[in-house]
C-alpha cells in the first residue's frame, strides 16, 4: 500500500463523514427548532392519540388527539408540520396525506388553514 495515496484517500473518507454528520445534527436541530424547546420526539410522542386517524382517513380521530393537535397548534403551529414529515412519523406508519386533515376533522378553528407542509397542504 502506498502511504501517499492511503492519506489523501483518508482524509477524504474522514472529510465525508464530517459533511454527512453536520448534515444530520443540521436537520435535526432545525426540525426540534419548529417545536420550541421541546424536542421533536416529545412532540411525536404526545400524538400519539392520533396515531390510528393518521394511518386509516375513515379512523374516528379520538378527542385525545383533537386536544393534543388543538394545543399544540396554538403553542407552535410549525411543530406540527415538523413532526407530520420527520422520520418518526414516517417510521410510526403515519402517513402525511391523512394527517394533515386532522385538525380540520377536529373542527380546530385556528388551524393554518392553507398553509403548505412539505407538499402537503392544510385543508
Amino acid at each position: 500500500m502506498n502511504c501517499s495515496t492511503s492519506i489523501p484517500k483518508a482524509f477524504l473518507v474522514l472529510a465525508l463523514v464530517f459533511l454527512i454528520a453536520t448534515q444530520f445534527v443540521v436537520e435535526e436541530v432545525g426540525a426540534a427548532g419548529e417545536c420550541g424547546k421541546t424536542p421533536i420526539r416529545t412532540a411525536a410522542t404526545s400524538l400519539s392519540p392520533c396515531l390510528s386517524a393518521a394511518r386509516n382517513a375513515r379512523a374516528k380521530v379520538p378527542p385525545a388527539c383533537c386536544t393534543k393537535v388543538g394545543a399544540l397548534i396554538k403553542t407552535a403551529p410549525k411543530c406540527l408540520c415538523a413532526v407530520l414529515l420527520s422520520p418518526l412519523a414516517k417510521q410510526a406508519g403515519i402517513n402525511p396525506a391523512i394527517a394533515i386533515a386532522i385538525p380540520k376533522k377536529c373542527n380546530i378553528r385556528n388551524r393554518p388553514a392553507g398553509k403548505k407542509c412539505g407538499r402537503y397542504v392544510v385543508p
